[in-house]
Order: structure tokens, then C-alpha cells, then sequence
């Protein structure tokens, strides 16, 4: 690429100059110095992949593949001590993989939640704003505090999420109405005939656009008490109570011009409207009526502060969400005693947050609102699977649309058993499509007999099955120094799997301002010092 420079030695006089001529070569960028021609930037050369059977013949120009740096820089690689980085928004968008999504797997204490939390900072600088929802460690808060996010509590007595509010969606869908009638008005006065067509045409747009929002908000508040009924007497609640609280909530919208409650459900259902007694099939006996409703008034009740939920989903909310912030609904109030609270809660706040996310790509479609991409945390997914009958299809459905509505995901749990121990195959089946249809699987130290479950979901070689189970090994009896760090060998280390490829081993690496946001052992603290 390069010529050669011949230079001349200074000698005794009589020797010719071409004994002398010492000849140079420039380095890997050229002569060095101003005007010499250096290469400040040399071309990578082109790369080509293939089997060892392919293309042993070019032996020995071949070199392994490199580990991606696409995305937020995560590490190194164990083995090779390369830079990785990835993440599922980014890797997606480069065609990398199929859907934005991950599934994180691996034990307490190995640092999952500091690889999310990770990730959830360098999207953020991005421009890609992170939604937490649920966090009852809590994990997130202080990064999202940090970032001048938004913190919103909610438990018995620490805040409230009303799950009958439409949230944005009446809003959105009056600006969708008010412009169309805009565009309508505007066609009026046009006198250019395509013109006017446009406008027409965007007017239709908006007024479906309407439509569509504020129904799937009313299947949302459906989708979102059945649920909470489900919890509440671990049991799907019959077709027909589905049916009666289906038609209340339609009239109830009907009598209110406020956002509606639990309370004034109940008492639309007590009022026994002639469509809700045709619903009920009294046949004209309020008798009848009443015993056709009287456990689905039971269960509403215990949701309306008078169980153990207390009044958080009984009163209005407090904190609406604000999508141009990242976000967070802390629910470390809650106790790790009070389970069904706690998947409530998360229920909730995941059906909020995807409700939320709809309405602000519904108003960008119609070109009201810039467009905005979101990265989903659903944290300890464990608890909401296990709360009861039918949970499954529920967190089901509030997962398999996030490649379409723009939305990146993370899903975590502990281990494949927690999956694995839903009461039907069904279930099972349905729970181990969370980890087949997300676009990285990321697993963290395991045990061994995850790994015969975790293959149902995912191929993993024996190498890479060794490699999580020697992770898991608690390490040295000695601890070196009073720094568990040291002598926990998985602390950290992280498989990240694509398909059926192989999986790549990363450690992750921490910049000096993260380490003091990604504390979990805070009570174990005297004084702030170390353990």
C-alpha cells in the first residue's frame, strides 16, 4: 500500500552511495509527520465467514469472529477479554435479532438487576426512556432518580392506581376528534380537490383512530378487573360475571362525567339495571339477580378498601404517568409476605404502562406527538405468574405486542423452574414461549438441574451448560479481604444467547458512577460502609 524511502548514511569518503542505501519501510498508517502522508484512518479489511470445512483451504488467513459491539457496551468477553455490547432495541434495529426483547434467568445475587439496570442507563442516553414497572426491591429507583426520572409509589397506604381510570386515553382521543373535525373544517374551505380529499381522508384516520383507542382502553379496564378478581379468590371469575362487569363499565361511563371507581361499579351492579338483569337471566326474579351477583359483588368490595388490598385501587390516582421521563413504580412497600398483593400491583402497573405506551404512539401515528420508543423492565415476573388461574394468558397478552407498538423489552425471573412450576402443561407451555420468542436470552449462574428445563427453551452446548453451573459455585470458604466479590466465581458473568448460535460469555463492567446506583445490600450497611 505503502512505497518504500531510501536514506544514505553518512561514510568515509571513496564508498559509493549505493552500498550505503539503507532502505525503510513506513509503518501500518504511512510515513509519520506532517506532509508524510500518514493514514489516520486504514480501511478494515473485508470479512468473510464459513465453516472449518469450507474454508480450511485459505489456511492460514482466518481469524474467529469477533464478539458484537452493537448496542449499550456491556463488557468483556470471559475467555478473550474482548469489548461486547448489545442490547435488545439496538440489536434488533440491526436486524441482529427478530424481536426487541430479552429474558434474563440466574440466581439471586448474581447480578441481574445491575445488567438491566445497566442497560436501562446507556438506552436512556440513547434518547430510548426506560419504564420500570414494578420494582419491589426496590432495584431501580435510585437510577431512575438520578436520571431526573419520574418515582411513583403505590401499596396499602403509600399511594394509588386507579384501575378503572382510562388514563390518557380520553384525552388523546378528544385531540383525535377535535382534529379531524380541524381537517373536516379545513376541506370545507379548500378548493383543491386533492387537497381536500387529503384532508378528508386524515380526518377518517383520526376518527377510527378515536375509536380504536378508547376500546382497547375499555377491554384494558376489563382485562385489568378480571384479573384482579382472579387474584382475589385464586379463581377465573365464570363468563357471565365477565359479561356483567363488560356492560357495567359501559354504564357507568354512561352515568359519570368522572373518571369512574371500583365503588361506583358496585354500585351499578347493586342498582340492577334491566341490562344487567338480562345478563344475569333473572327472568324477572330480583331474587335471582342477586344470587347471580352477589361473590362477583363479594370480590369487589374486597377491592374496594375493604380487604386486604386496602384502598389502592379503590381512590383516584395519584401520579398519572408522564412518558417524556423515565419511570418507576416503586412497590418495595409492599411486603414479600403479601404475594397476592404484590402481583396485583405488578398486574397493574404493567397494564398502565403498556395502556400509557399505546396512547402516545396512537397521537404519534396521527402526527400530534414526536415519536418515542420505550424500554419495558417487567422485574420478579415470577410472583405475577403464580398469583393465580389464567394469570398466564393475562401477562401473555401484555407481551406479545411490543415489537409492533415500538416497545423494547425485558423480562426477568429467577430460573426455569419458577416457569415450570405453573399447576397445567398448559400454562407451562405458554410460560416457556416467553423465553422462545424473546430475541436474546441472557442467562446468569444456574444450577445444574436448570439445565435440562432451560433446554426446552433454548439449545445450550455442554461447554455452556458447564460454564453457567461452574458460575453458581459459591467460591472459596476464605473471604479474601471481607470482599465477597472475590470468591463468588458468577458475580456479574452473563451467557448471552441468540437462537441456536453460541452463547457469548461477558463480565460485565461498571463505570465509577454507576457503582454507588447499583447497591441492593443497602440495609446491610452499617453506617453506609461496606459489609
Amino acid at each position: 500500500m505503502f512505497g518504500s524511502r531510501t536514506e544514505y548514511k553518512r561514510t568515509s569518503p571513496g564508498t559509493t552511495r549505493a552500498a550505503v542505501a539503507v532502505a525503510r519501510r513506513p509503518g501500518l498508517r504511512g510515513w509519520r509527520g506532517a506532509g508524510q502522508g500518514e493514514a489516520v484512518y486504514v480501511t478494515a479489511a473485508d470479512e468473510w465467514r464459513g465453516t472449518s470445512v469450507q474454508v480450511c483451504g485459505l489456511w492460514p488467513f482466518v481469524a474467529g469472529s469477533g464478539t458484537p459491539i452493537v448496542g449499550v457496551p456491556i463488557g468483556v468477553h470471559t475467555d478473550t477479554g474482548a469489548p461486547f455490547g448489545g442490547d435488545p432495541i439496538s440489536w434488533f434495529m440491526h436486524g441482529m435479532i427478530n424481536n426487541p426483547s430479552m429474558f434474563v434467568l440466574g440466581l439471586p445475587h448474581y447480578g441481574k438487576s445491575t445488567l438491566v439496570r445497566h442497560i436501562v442507563l446507556g438506552l436512556a442516553g440513547r434518547g430510548i426512556n426506560p419504564l420500570i414497572l414494578g420494582d419491589l426491591k426496590p432495584d431501580y429507583v435510585d437510577l431512575i432518580r438520578a436520571m431526573g426520572g419520574q418515582v411513583i409509589s403505590l401499596g396499602p397506604g403509600r399511594g394509588h392506581l386507579n384501575v378503572l381510570d382510562p388514563g390518557e386515553a380520553t384525552g388523546a382521543a378528544a385531540r383525535l376528534r377535535a382534529t379531524a373535525e380541524e381537517h373536516r373544517a379545513d376541506a370545507d374551505r379548500s378548493s383543491d380537490p386533492e387537497t381536500s380529499a387529503w384532508l378528508l381522508a386524515a380526518a377518517a384516520k383520526a376518527e377510527k383512530l378515536a375509536e380504536q383507542l378508547m376500546a382497547d382502553s375499555h377491554n384494558r379496564r376489563l382485562n385489568m378487573m378480571t384479573a384482579l378478581i382472579t387474584i382475589v379468590r385464586n379463581a377465573k371469575p365464570s363468563a357471565h360475571e365477565e359479561s356483567l362487569i363488560d356492560r357495567a363499565l359501559h354504564i357507568v361511563d354512561e352515568r359519570l362525567d368522572r373518571v369512574p371507581l371500583i365503588g361506583d361499579l358496585i354500585e351499578v351492579i347493586k342498582d340492577a339495571p334491566d341490562e344487567l338483569r338480562a345478563i344475569a337471566l333473572d327472568r324477572g326474579d330480583m331474587g335471582r339477580y342477586l344470587d347471580a351477583t352477589d361473590q362477583l359483588r363479594q370480590s369487589l368490595h374486597s377491592l374496594d378498601g375493604s380487604g386486604r388490598f386496602g384502598d389502592m385501587f379503590s381512590k383516584p390516582t395519584d401520579q398519572p404517568m408522564d412518558l417524556t421521563k423515565p419511570v418507576v413504580f416503586d412497590l418495595s412497600g409492599i411486603s414479600d409476605t403479601q404475594r397476592d398483593i404484590q402481583a396485583a400491583s405488578l398486574l397493574a402497573c404493567w397494564s398502565t404502562g403498556f395502556a400509557t405506551v399505546q396512547v402516545a404512539h396512537t397521537l404519534a401515528d396521527a402526527g400530534l406527538e414526536p415519536r418515542r420508543n420505550y424500554f419495558v423492565v417487567m422485574d420478579e415476573l415470577w410472583r405475577a405468574l403464580r398469583s393465580g388461574e389464567g394469570m398466564v394468558d393475562r401477562v401473555d397478552s401484555l407481551t406479545r405486542l411490543n415489537r409492533t407498538e415500538g416497545v423494547g423489552q425485558a423480562m426477568i425471573t429467577h430460573t426455569m423452574s419458577d416457569l415450570e412450576a405453573l399447576p397445567t402443561e398448559s400454562e407451562r407451555m405458554k410460560a416457556r414461549g416467553f423465553v422462545e420468542r424473546s430475541g436474546m436470552v441472557v442467562c446468569g449462574a444456574l444450577p445444574r438441574a436448570e439445565m435440562e428445563k432451560l433446554n426446552k427453551a433454548v439449545t445450550l452446548s455442554r461447554a455452556e451448560q458447564a460454564r453457567l453451573i461452574s458460575w453458581a459455585d459459591p467460591g472459596s470458604w476464605t473471604d479474601v479481604g471481607g470482599n465477597r466479590k472475590r470468591v463468588r466465581p458468577g458475580l456479574g458473568k452473563f451467557l448471552f444467547k441468540v437462537g441456536g448460535r453460541p452463547g457469548v460469555p461477558v463480565a460485565l463492567k461498571l463505570t465509577s458512577v454507576e457503582e454507588s446506583l447499583h447497591d441492593t445490600n443497602k440495609r446491610w450497611h452499617a453506617d453506609g460502609g461496606s459489609l
